[in-house]
């Protein structure tokens, strides 16, 4: 039992190949189930709305007491003057009443139900729009992060070759300072570039750590590696998708305007009623047992209904401030779509131009490594040189990060399928 519950409190670590394996597992996480929820709750509002349009019916019993005696139900006037005439026939009169029965009310007309029904369904698009935009997201994350955790690997890679390749340096350095060839202060130099070294990858290994608690937030998986990236597409330049949970929010507001004004239409109803009745006659005691119903249909028409003014107001200030955010968010969309297409031959461009300049630097390196253990150059500008390559492979690393992570966001905003897009 305690090691069942012991590898219940150990995460779960993937080594992940794909990104499939981290979509699926977003899918059944607990970031994706809270959309779905939300989603639910929209169908079953729908379902509410409906649900007014059924018939209601009820049973019901109460007992109550009188004052004085009251008639258990209305008497026609043929039965009024026989009991008057004869004392010993129970009248419908009595202190305490019991009834029982069942009653009903049904909508025949209530023109703002539908149109309620409608926006119903509006909501019910727009949350499931949302649930698909907001997964785009968290997959346009996941692979942006992941992109970055491919980049650190990568830089770190980069700064063990330079620490290799200083260490051997030292080692030649030793020898000259030994021989008496070279000062000490030049070992200084080296330690302490093989300490900076030692330092950046430290901070590398804390940025990675940042990273795989994102992927684990949006996965629930805990990472070792990052997963390979693998591009089978481009995204698809079309309408804003990523708009679309504010557009139908905004039919559903227009709609919501609708159906406060049909409000104030006149409404029609049907309703009924069904009584079984025992009381005591107060005129002699005797048991009286009657039945009644009724059966009939209501016109109500709205003269004056100051809260549904207030309620259409309210709606219209709601709409408006839909609009707004729905320009704004578009305003932002195209603004941010042109700089990303813009930027994405661009940063092709750099990827080529940052791997021709890790060639040459790794080029002039050697010729500099050289040089040094000659004595034609000083201990710092052979360490310059080391620095050169490794910040140029920074970059090179970085752009291609950068690359994926604008690509991503294109897809995101034309709300592309991303799992088209890579693997």
């Amino acid at each position: 039992m305690k090691k069942i519950i012991l590898s219940l409190a150990v995460p779960f670590v993937m080594y992940a190949q794909s990104l499939p394996e981290l979509f699926d597992a977003l899918k059944h996480h607990s970031q994706t189930k809270s959309d779905e929820i939300s989603v639910q709750k929209s169908e079953v509002q729908q379902k509410l709305v409906y649900a007014n349009l059924y018939p209601k019916i009820n049973l019901f019993g109460s007992y109550d007491n009188y004052s004085s005696p009251t008639n258990v139900k209305p008497i026609a006037p043929y039965r009024i003057k026989p009991m008057l005439a004869n004392p010993s026939i129970a009248q419908p009169y009595s202190y305490n009443v019991s009834r029982a029965g069942a009653n009903f009310s049904m909508p025949i007309f209530i023109k703002s139900l539908y149109t309620t029904a409608d926006k119903a369904k509006a909501m019910q698009k727009s949350a499931k729009a949302k649930k698909h935009i907001n997964l785009l997201k968290n997959e346009a994350l996941i692979v942006g992060t992941n992109a970055n955790y491919i980049y650190l690997n990568s830089l770190l890679d980069a700064l063990h070759v330079k620490e290799e390749s200083l260490q051997e340096t030292k080692k030649t350095t030793q020898i000259k300072v030994d021989n008496g060839r070279a000062p000490a202060s030049a070992l200084y130099k080296i330690d302490d570039a093989l300490n900076q070294v030692a330092i950046a990858k430290n901070n590398l290994e804390l940025q990675k750590k940042k990273l795989i608690s994102t992927i684990q937030t949006l996965t629930g998986i805990v990472l070792d590696k990052p997963a390979t990236i693998q591009e089978i597409g481009s995204y698809t330049k079309g309408n804003m998708g990523a708009l679309q949970p504010l557009q139908e929010k905004l039919r559903a507001d227009r709609l919501g305007i609708k159906a406060e004004k049909e409000k104030l239409y006149p409404t029609l109803t049907a309703h009924g009623s069904y009584t079984f009745l025992k009381a005591d006659a107060y005129n002699n005691g005797k048991n009286v047992n009657e039945r009644y119903g009724n059966v009939g249909i209501m016109l109500n028409i709205p003269l004056l209904a100051m809260d549904n003014y207030a309620s259409i107001k309210l709606a219209k200030v709601e709409l408006h401030s839909g609009e707004i955010a729905l320009k704004k968010l578009s305003d932002e969309l195209q603004s941010q779509a042109k700089m990303f297409e813009d930027s994405l031959p661009l940063l092709q461009n750099s990827l080529k131009l940052y791997a021709h300049s890790v060639t040459d630097k790794k080029k002039l390196l050697a010729i500099a490594k050289v040089n040094y253990n000659s004595g034609r150059l000083s201990t710092e500008e052979y360490l310059r040189y080391e620095d050169d390559v490794v910040f140029e492979e920074a970059n090179l690393y970085k752009t291609e990060a950068t690359r994926w992570q604008t690509l991503m966001q294109l897809a995101v905003i034309y709300a592309n399928n991303i799992e088209e897009m890579v693997k």
